[in-house]
């Protein structure tokens, strides 16, 4: 028995349990429920870019077809033509997501690297297109409408308020979970990541990498299927959206924030797609320009993602060099939190000139007055971030050599254990 695996499960299960009970407001709910069906589709998706190695810019389809077909069924349920549990009807959306996979992932497989990703991106449009073209199926730009709370009620369960759906969601999203991760322990997760690393030896030693890419692709279009699903169930509507390219893009830019190469990595991804996709949204209007400058500043200086950065911190931990390092880490975060303040009142200024000039240069920042039109806010806001800017390269430079220091003597240990073994 792996006692730290039964506890990390038991903490993941514990979690989604717990959650609702602490955050108990309607908003609370419908955010954690989206992040339940978030995180089946990064997993998912990731199945193709973390462990093949296999970067799709149209993998929205699989989900949003599952969330028509849902969508449909739920109509049928709705009107009695149709004996089937609410509860299974994120399952009827797998089948047909892994069903379209069967169809277009034979074409899109037979490809890696960029033709595949070039692929898949035509695939999406193709999709998106049709989605237009066919509004009796697809609704039309109004989409198609449903009523979750259809059939007889079990044990009570009507999957009317939130926290219902929630719970049904969570179950859905541990039981996804957990077969993904065993996945990733069979024969054929192993050899995706082979074809991943090495596609020339794979194929050398008598495998076929088309066939693996392409039983791999199927079994994510299953799972992007079911959360397609939950997505129908959760909000009773689905539309075009759901096939789009901006859908597919932030699955890519969420599971790689997040850290395609660690399994939990996604997971972490989806919690943020959701905070950033509802909170941040509402917060400012430059959310998306936030969203970018996370995203590249990202991919410059973390490209492991989030994930990577836990994994590096919890190494440091078990050789006992973390604790050192955390005034580090605060005065680092401390000099960035002094930067995003300067060049965030500079952003939302701009932002408010462009956008809201009607109701005059005032404007609020976190509770700051400022004029948008005038020098001194501009002077105050530019001060503010060169003298972060200054303070994070000190202590940046700090940190760069206790980290090398650290890293060395966590080499010299790693040989007098290897010493001490031989």
């Amino acid at each position: 028995m792996n006692r730290g695996r039964w506890l990390v499960w038991g903490g993941y299960a514990l979690v989604m349990i717990v959650a609702p009970l602490v955050f108990g407001s309607s908003l609370a709910h419908t955010m954690l429920s989206q992040m339940g069906i978030a995180i089946i589709a990064c997993l998912a998706y990731n199945m193709l870019l973390g462990q093949g190695g296999m970067l799709s810019f149209g993998h929205a389809v699989y989900s949003g077809l599952g969330s028509f077909f849902a969508i449909h069924t739920l109509n049928l349920v709705s009107q009695g033509q149709l004996a089937l549990p609410v509860s299974l009807v994120p399952l009827v959306a797998g089948v047909f997501g892994c069903l379209f996979a069967v169809l277009l992932g034979y074409v899109t497989t037979k490809k890696a690297g960029t033709p595949f990703a070039m692929i898949t991106l035509g695939v999406g449009e193709l999709v998106w297109a049709m989605s237009l073209m066919f509004p009796g199926f697809f609704g039309g730009e109004g989409g198609i409408n449903g009523n979750r709370v259809a059939g007889q009620p079990f044990l009570g369960v009507t999957y009317g308020p939130q926290i219902q759906l929630y719970y049904l969601i969570a179950a859905y999203t541990l039981v996804c979970t957990a077969l993904m991760y065993a996945f990733t322990r069979t024969p054929l997760g192993r050899m995706l990541n082979a074809v991943r690393d090495n596609p020339e030896r794979v194929e050398f030693i008598g495998y076929s990498t088309q066939i693996v890419r392409y039983l791999a692709f199927i079994a994510s279009g299953f799972f992007m299927g079911v959360s397609g699903g939950l997505a129908a169930l959760n909000f009773e509507i689905v539309t075009s959206e759901v096939v789009s390219a901006a859908r597919s893009g932030a699955f890519l830019l969420f599971t790689f924030l997040g850290g395609a190469t660690f399994f939990f990595g996604p997971i972490i991804g989806a919690v943020l797609m959701v905070l950033a996709l509802v909170l941040l949204s509402e917060l400012t209007l430059a959310w998306l320009l936030w969203l970018g400058l996370v995203f590249t500043f990202m991919v410059m200086f973390a490209p492991g993602g989030i994930a990577s950065l836990v994994m590096m911190n919890v190494r440091l931990a078990s050789f006992g060099k973390l604790k050192p390092l955390l005034p580090q880490y605060a005065g680092l975060l401390a000099a960035g939190l002094v930067v995003l303040l300067g060049a965030g009142a500079m952003i939302e200024m701009v932002y408010h000139l462009q956008l809201n000039q009607a109701l005059g240069p005032q404007m609020k920042y976190l509770g700051l007055a400022l004029n948008a039109q005038g020098p001194g806010s501009w002077a105050a806001a530019l001060l503010v971030t060169l003298a972060g800017l200054m303070a994070f390269e000190w202590r940046r430079r700090h940190f760069a050599r206790d980290w090398n220091r650290t890293q060395e003597d966590i080499a010299a240990e790693l040989q007098r254990r290897e010493a001490a073994l031989g």
